[in-house]
């Protein structure tokens, strides 16, 4: 059973109770109840709100010496690290940024692919349906060139995109 504390008021929140709030940027409040929330909404400030465990404290109205404190506190306490660890992590970082910008190049490129036969197919029927607009002298060069020459095309073009995705 997990016991949080409110983000506005710092009072226990149990399990089932209160409301979460997940910002954009994936910071996650969690509130007692919803006039804290409320007051979150409207931008309060904690420390300025007379009922809140900020203000009690900050103005001496709350025991802030007790021992049992000590246990919410946050601390600042530096770590201790193994400098062989750390030498190795520091060389694989660039490895590892490597490796993931090639995946991601690699995940485009697949995530492209399909879309590019559509839009052929696409241009193609397109050309199929609209053939009667061209002038009549380009629809018998382009009949001949495309009974010899159209899978020749489809293969240049996707040998150039993909030369392009490895450059």
């Amino acid at each position: 059973m997990r016991l949080e504390k409110c983000w506005f008021c710092s009072s226990t929140i149990y399990p089932g109770h209160g409301i979460q709030f997940v910002r954009n940027d994936a910071k996650i409040f969690r509130f007692c109840r919803s006039k804290c929330h409320k007051n979150f909404k409207m931008k309060r400030n904690p420390r300025k709100v007379k009922w809140t465990k900020a203000y009690r404290r900050l103005h001496g109205k709350d025991m802030t010496q007790d021992s049992t404190f000590e246990f919410e506190r946050k601390r600042n306490r530096p770590e201790r690290y193994d400098r062989n660890v750390t030498e190795q992590t520091l060389k694989a970082i660039p490895i590892i940024t490597k490796a993931r910008h090639e995946r991601l190049k690699k995940h485009i490129s697949d995530r492209q692919k399909p879309g590019k036969k559509k839009e052929l197919e696409r241009d193609n029927k397109e050309l199929e349906q609209d053939i009667n607009m061209l002038p009549k002298k380009l629809i018998s060069n382009e009949a001949s060139a495309e009974k010899t020459k159209v899978k020749v095309k489809v293969k240049v073009v996707q040998q150039q995109t993909e030369d392009r995705m490895e450059e």
